[in-house]
C-alpha cells in the first residue's frame, strides 16, 4: 500500500512520536495524519499505526520496567483486562456499523479540555506521591475496561487519561504515572493489533520501518523522563493535552 519513497518519511515520523509518546502520550495525533495523507484504505492504515504504536509502548514499557520504575506485576491486572476490552474495542470499529461515530469525536475534546484545566490549577500535580483516592482492584477494572475498549475503537489522547488517572485516582507522581502508563497502553495496542492481523488489515514494511523508529524515539523519551522527573514531564505533558484537544476539536467541530 505504502510506496518505498515513503518509508524514510514514515521512520522519522515513528522516531518523534516514539519520543513524544513516552513522556507524555499523544504520539497517535502524530503518526495518524500522516498514514492517512498518504491515502488507500482507512483500516490498513489503523491497523499499521496499531504496529508502530505497539512497538513504541513495548520500547518504553520495556526501559520503564528494566529501570525499576514499574514492576511489571503490579500491572498484571489491569494489563490483562486492558488487553481483552481493546480487543473487544477493535472488533466493535471493525466488524459492527457504529451509529454515530461522530459522538466520541464531539465528547473526548471536552473531557480533554477539562483534564487541561485540573493540570494548570494544579502546579503541583503529580509531583510527589499522594494517598489513593479508590481501591486499586476498582481502579484496574474501571480504567482497564473504560481505557482498553476507548484505544481499540477510537484512541486519540488515551496515553493522556491513562496519566491523570494514575495521577489523580491512585496518588502515582508524574514520573510513576508514566511509566505505568506505558505498560497499560502496551496492552491496549496489543490488543487491538491481534483483531487488525486477523483482518489482514497491516502493511508490514511501513509499521515495521515506523516500529524502528518509535523504538528509538521511546528510548531516548523513557530515559529523559527517569532522569529528569516531574518538572521536565509537566509542560511537556500539558502542551501535548493542548495540542491533541485543539485537533481534536477542530476535527469535530469546524468541519
Amino acid at each position: 500500500m505504502f510506496a518505498p519513497w515513503q518509508l524514510p518519511i514514515l521512520f522519522v515520523t515513528g522516531l518523534v512520536a516514539g519520543f513524544v509518546d513516552s513522556i507524555a502520550g499523544g504520539g497517535g495525533l502524530i503518526t495518524l495524519p500522516v498514514l492517512l495523507s498518504f491515502g488507500g484504505n482507512n483500516a490498513i492504515v489503523f491497523g499499521t499505526n496499531k504496529v508502530q504504536a505497539t512497538c513504541g509502548s513495548a520500547s518504553a514499557a520495556w526501559h520503564y520496567a528494566r529501570a525499576g520504575a514499574v514492576p511489571p506485576r503490579d500491572c498484571a491486572r489491569a494489563f490483562l483486562i486492558t488487553l481483552a476490552f481493546s480487543a473487544l474495542g477493535a472488533m466493535m470499529l471493525q466488524v459492527f456499523a457504529v451509529q454515530r461515530p461522530d459522538l466520541l469525536k464531539k465528547i473526548i475534546p471536552i473531557a480533554l479540555v477539562l483534564v487541561a484545566v485540573y493540570a494548570l490549577l494544579r502546579p503541583q500535580l503529580g509531583f510527589e506521591d499522594r494517598p489513593p483516592r479508590m481501591s486499586r482492584l476498582t481502579f484496574d477494572i474501571l480504567f482497564g475496561a473504560l481505557f482498553g475498549f476507548y484505544d481499540g475503537f477510537f484512541g486519540p489522547g488515551v496515553g493522556t487519561f491513562w496519566t491523570i488517572a494514575f495521577v489523580t485516582c491512585l496518588g502515582f507522581n508524574l514520573t510513576r504515572a508514566t511509566a505505568y502508563t506505558k505498560l497499560v497502553n502496551l496492552a491496549s495496542n496489543v490488543g487491538a493489533l491481534a483483531l487488525f492481523l486477523c483482518r489482514h488489515n497491516v502493511d508490514f514494511p511501513a509499521g515495521l520501518t515506523m516500529g524502528v523508529g518509535q523504538l528509538l524515539g521511546a528510548r531516548v523519551g523513557s530515559k529523559m523522563v527517569l532522569k529528569r522527573g516531574a518538572q521536565f514531564i509537566r509542560p511537556i505533558f500539558i502542551s501535548v493535552v493542548i495540542a491533541v484537544t485543539a485537533k481534536l476539536i477542530w476535527d469535530a467541530y469546524a468541519k
